[in-house]
């Protein structure tokens, strides 16, 4: 069928409308910008994965976006400070899993509650825990249990550092000393980077901490990775046995990364945020750039992520009542 020149022109100028309504439609979904927050320091695993995902949120999400990083009190002020923000999709929280699931079991009062003063928007990544030794442990200290007879010989120097007191790492490395027989004093660290500096320096013998933390360390040849806490050798360090493998079959532990928002944000926010960061997360360069720092990206839905937080509270209630530890203390 032949259209007239009229309606061609009528055509042309309902296409140009439709786009101009589409245009102003993004315009108006687009925050102005985006903040987000993580409680660590930058050059760490959780600032890599909030600075991958920031580039990937523009222009979709926001017209510009930002991380700040709120480093103390081991991620508690990161967290503090999302939930009293507002609920206007603005604000963006990264976490690790420790800081909702496991502090809750060791703090009398915590600022903020996990559940309610904030909204669970999207699995961020997933990761497996390393233990590192450095330059002030004998060279010939190749392996776990190495190490842990070592500690007993040389109780005066059997310490190891962690990200924060109260987080994963933390309890894996008290974990592996009660295994042995052997205290090995813990010292808290605000991110895992900062740990890992004092070791390579020589100020500490070893450090627990995400997997991908130490990748570049081990290649420079500045420490020695002795245990991964995987049920399988990880991908990022392939060439170092698994905990269970050396002989210690319950360590086996794992932790994610999850993003949230403050509570009461709009269903309708949160659900757009999901949509953009399930993009952000799924690109080649996201997954690429998070392998790098032996993170595996994944997303999930707000409910998904929900019910993961409730089960590893869940199973981290018992793990600290046997451990005895509280921060209060």
């Amino acid at each position: 069928m032949n259209l007239s020149r009229r309606q061609l022109i009528q055509s042309a100028g309902a296409s140009a409308l439709l786009a101009s309504i589409g245009q102003q439609a993004l315009a108006q979904a687009q925050v102005e910008s985006l903040k987000i927050v993580t409680g660590f320091p930058p050059g760490g695993t959780s600032d890599t994965i909030c600075r991958r995902v920031a580039d990937r949120l523009v222009p979709g999400y926001a017209k510009a976006a930002f991380v700040e990083n709120k480093t103390g009190a081991g991620g508690q002020i990161a967290v503090t400070f999302v939930k009293s923000a507002p609920p206007d999709g603005n604000t963006l929280l990264q976490t690790p899993m420790s800081m909702l699931g496991v502090y809750p079991h060791i703090y009398k009062k915590l600022p903020y509650d996990p559940v309610a003063d904030l909204a669970p928007v999207s699995l961020g990544c997933v990761f497996d825990f390393g233990f590192a030794v450095g330059p002030s442990v004998p060279a010939s200290v190749k392996s776990l249990p190495e190490f842990l007879d070592w500690c007993k010989a040389n109780p005066a120097q059997a310490n190891f550092g962690s990200p924060a007191a109260g987080s994963v790492p933390h309890f894996i490395g008290v974990l592996l000393g009660r295994s042995a027989g052997v205290d090995i004093k813990h010292v808290a660290f605000r991110g895992t980077q900062p740990a890992i500096l004092d070791m390579i320096g020589g100020q500490l013998q070893a450090v627990s901490g995400p997997i991908g933390e130490f990748t570049q360390h081990v290649a420079a040849g500045k420490c020695r990775l002795l245990a991964a806490t995987g049920a399988k050798r990880s991908p990022f360090a392939p060439n170092t046995p698994t905990m269970a493998e050396q002989g210690l079959k319950d360590f086996v532990y794992n932790e994610w990364f999850g993003f949230y928002v403050p509570a009461k944000t709009p269903t309708e926010t949160v659900t757009r945020l999901n949509a953009a960061l399930r993009s952000a997360l799924a690109a080649p360069e996201t997954v690429n750039g998070l392998a790098a720092m032996g993170l595996e990206a994944k997303s999930s839905s707000p409910a998904e992520l929900a019910a993961m937080l409730k089960a590893d509270t869940e199973r981290w209630a018992p793990l600290v009542k046997q451990i005895g530890f509280t921060a209060d203390a």
